[in-house]
């Protein structure tokens, strides 16, 4: 413990000697209307930052952008004249000596760009920074702050340090100095969002932090897609993706057809074809706090009731995102051979993932929060184009799906097989729990991110616009 208490302790003087350097070039700068949103990871797999931008934007003020540019934003935060995105390196790391020693020189390499890439800019109102990950951007976050006389908000969306311990243990001498330094840290921000009241509430008690919920919302263009534009994003998937490629020809040359959908091409109308497999569809970052062994051993039973003779449709299976766990998840579905069951893994263009949502049957989250305090944001998405959910059980999920309202709550693999054969049994002739659970989303009339954020944010920004 000592040990990584003199590593942070020398981060943080590092931290410093950049800062010093730069000193006489920022004197006299002026922040008036100017806010850093700022993430150490990808920008475009970071939608909840790039809507705090668009917010800040709607309202006048200019937006830097900050974090890796992996994934490309979504077109609106690149259309938008009030938006600048700053790019950060993304720092791979030593492959030399004891991993413990990697992620330390690591860290401090980060927290040196990082202030180096923040005093570029010129000075910002505020900073408004995603935790985690929190190391070591809250520490260089605040130095910035500091030497601006700028306000540090900072957006809790998880803890860094329980996300941490899904690989070390909750133990680890690394998983606590990363508890200390973001309870220390957190406490020296001006302002805190997070995403649920159970966050909201242990932000409090454990760590002396006053936060206000901002609950993840869908944006605008997360909503029902039509018909005519689901055949045109079938076509589009098509020509990359097996699944979405007709089972049978058609039998009319005229008739352009995906295996969802047919296009008369001489009238334009489009209908769903007979018989369509039902499209089920899930999204990840791939890592460890989502087990997708659950979701394919659901498939193989539900594999299993079609073979006894359920009535049964065929389903495709999406599982969209990046992320370090795709390769091995690929490795396991290469070696599932089923009969009526597709499973692809494409990474969609931003534009395209609402519209494949507002398409879908059926959506699957697996996300088991590290903290038990947040929620998942795919799941928001899904509701936004009034798509029922089958959620696996954490502790505070009950903020967002209501079992048997907007969707189920599944705890293991065989009541995840018992809700798709119940969903789909008959599909698509039978309208039961699939079509009841869509109505009420149709029917809830959710709050939408604009308005939720102009509740919440915004008077803390002090506008009165």
């Amino acid at each position: 413990m000592a040990a990584g208490g003199g590593a942070l302790a020398l981060l943080l003087a590092l931290v410093l000697v950049p800062l010093v350097l730069l000193l006489w070039r920022r004197r006299g700068a002026g922040g008036a209307g100017r806010v850093c949103v700022a993430v150490l990871g990808d920008l475009g797999r970071s939608p909840r930052m790039q809507y705090h931008a668009l917010s800040l934007a709607r309202h006048g003020h200019s937006v830097e952008l900050l974090g890796y540019l992996q994934s490309r934003p979504h077109g609106d935060v690149l259309r938008s004249g009030k938006i600048r995105l700053v790019p950060v390196a993304d720092l791979r790391g030593l492959r030399v000596g004891p991993k413990l020693f990697q992620y330390v020189i690591k860290v401090i390499v980060q927290a040196i760009q990082l202030l180096y890439t923040m005093l570029k800019l010129d000075q910002p109102s505020y900073v408004l920074l995603q935790n985690p990950p929190g190391l070591p951007s809250i520490a260089v976050a605040w130095v910035a702050c500091l030497f601006w006389r700028s306000k540090l908000i900072i957006d809790w969306h998880n803890y860094g340090y329980t996300i941490m311990s899904l690989n070390h243990g909750r133990n680890h001498p690394l998983v606590q100095i990363a508890k200390w330094y973001e309870k220390l840290f957190g406490r020296l921000s001006d302002y805190n969002l997070c995403v649920t009241n159970a966050m909201k509430e242990d932000l409090w008690v454990n760590c002396n932090i006053k936060a206000v919920t901002l609950y993840d919302k869908p944006a605008s263009y997360f909503k029902e897609t039509p018909l005519e534009l689901q055949h045109h994003l079938y076509m589009k998937l098509a020509k990359d993706y097996e699944p979405f490629k007709p089972r049978t020809e058609s039998l009319s040359w005229k008739a352009e057809r995906s295996a969802f959908t047919e296009m008369d091409e001489k009238n334009g109308c489009v209908v769903k074809t007979k018989g369509r497999p039902a499209l089920l569809i899930s999204s990840t970052s791939w890592t460890e706090d989502e087990d997708f062994s659950v979701l394919l051993k659901a498939l193989e039973d539900y594999e299993r009731f079609i073979n006894e003779g359920v009535k049964l449709p065929p389903l495709v299976c999406v599982i969209t995102g990046k992320g370090p766990l795709k390769e091995y998840y690929n490795g396991l579905i290469n070696k599932m051979h089923f009969k009526h069951i597709q499973i692809c893994t494409p990474w969609l263009e931003a534009e395209d993932y609402p519209l494949l949502l507002g398409s879908a049957d059926l959506g699957v989250c697996l996300h088991k929060s590290s903290s038990g305090l947040d929620l998942p944001m795919k799941v928001v998405d899904m509701f936004g184009c009034c798509l029922p959910v089958c959620a696996i059980y954490f502790e505070c999920l009950h903020e967002l799906v209501k079992h048997n309202e907007n969707g189920l709550i599944f705890r293991d693999s065989n009541e995840l097989a018992e809700q798709l054969k119940m969903l789909f049994l008959e599909f698509p002739t039978l309208e039961g729990k699939l079509h009841s659970f869509r109505k009420n989303l149709r029917a809830s009339k959710q709050l939408r991110w604009d308005e939720s954020w102009d509740q919440t944010v915004l008077p803390l920004l002090g506008q009165t616009e």
